[in-house]
Parts: structure tokens; C-alpha cells; sequence
């Protein structure tokens, strides 16, 4: 018998939904959103961010780790 796969629901971009055009380095707790627990950054398949948000997302991510907001690694 074949197995039924259920249809999963189309993962929208974040930024367009809540009309967020640019993505500040210094908004911390909305980048963290963004990161994995190792401090790794979310692919855009993860996440549903368009690749536009998330060239800017992966932009500010790099800017508030070199500033220390955010760090490399949680471990």
C-alpha cells in the first residue's frame, strides 16, 4: 500500500507578512529568531524568508556578530 503524504502548508516570508523593510543589525531579538541553537544561520527552506529578506537577514546576522551583539557559536 501506498503511503499518504499530507500536504504541508507553503511557509511565507516573515519581513512580507509583517511589512518590515529593512532588516536593522542592531534588532537582536528579532535576529536570534533567525539562528540556530549552534548559532547557525536558518536556511531560507526552514525558515520560508524570500531570498531578498534573507540576503539582508544573512547581511545583518554578519554585522551584529562582528560587533559582538551576537555571538559565532553558543557552544
Amino acid at each position: 500500500m501506498a503511503r499518504r503524504r499530507g500536504h504541508k502548508r507553503r511557509k511565507v516570508c516573515y519581513f512580507t507578512v509583517n511589512k518590515i523593510d529593512y532588516i536593522d543589525y542592531k534588532d537582536v531579538d528579532l535576529l536570534r529568531k533567525f539562528i540556530s541553537e549552534r548559532g547557525k544561520i536558518l536556511p531560507r527552506r526552514v525558515t520560508g524568508t524570500s531570498s531578498k529578506y534573507q540576503r539582508q537577514l544573512t547581511r545583518a546576522i554578519k554585522r551584529a556578530r562582528q560587533m559582538a551583539l551576537l555571538p559565532y557559536t553558543n557552544d
